[in-house]
């Protein structure tokens, strides 16, 4: 599902909290003083999708929210141009973050994730997404570990020790259908009690 103000209370507490990209250092740093960075963002996903439109997408196992992930172009996105490998290139957008809760990682469901954003932004005209991936990603962090970028079929573009900037060109994409089959079939899978199937 598209995240919304309805449903942006689904996130993680930690990520709802988190102002990394939505603000530039200096202003991130005043929301937190003042102790409102959740008002911060929640202000700029209203903003965003008035402007803009979607921006983010909420995935759910049985009604449980199991990951998101968060895009803009980079206009929207103050902290992107903080990066050594910046700036994001003008046909892309950026895909700013992205969680998969512990219990449901290794399923698919970052796959699945990216390429409903990778068909909400075909349909949009945009050419391909840029992510800045982490090297050395810290457990609780707000970006997207390289590994995991490369693992879903980004390419890096400009190399970083640290901060490398990857792309995914949208033309070059792998067919959205057999792909979200799956890794549906592979999240279903891993969630079915071996024993379930079988008669007691």
């Amino acid at each position: 599902m598209n995240v919304t103000l309805d449903n942006l209370l689904d996130l993680p507490r930690r990520c709802r909290h988190c102002v990394f990209w939505e603000l530039d250092p200096v202003s991130r740093e005043r929301a937190v003083e003042a102790g409102a960075p959740e008002l911060e963002k929640e202000a700029w996903v209203s903003a965003t999708l008035l402007e803009w439109g979607s921006c983010g997408k909420i995935a759910y196992v049985d009604d449980i929210p199991a990951g998101f992930v968060l895009y803009a172009p980079p206009l929207y996105v103050p902290r992107s141009a903080a990066f050594p490998t910046s700036p994001v290139s003008a046909d892309a957008v950026l895909l700013m973050t992205a969680h998969i809760l512990p219990e449901f990682a290794g399923g698919g469901l970052g796959r699945m994730l990216v390429q409903g954003v990778a068909k909400d932004l075909t349909r949009r005209g945009v050419k391909a997404i840029e992510a800045f991936g982490d090297l050395k990603t810290e457990e609780g962090g707000c970006m997207v570990p390289a590994d995991y970028l490369l693992s879903v079929g980004f390419k890096t573009i400009r190399p970083h020790h640290r901060y490398p900037r990857l792309r995914l060109d949208l033309r070059s994409a792998l067919s959205w259908r057999e792909d979200v089959e799956v890794a549906l079939e592979r999240l279903l899978g891993s969630m079915t009690p071996e024993g379930a199937l079988r008669p007691a």
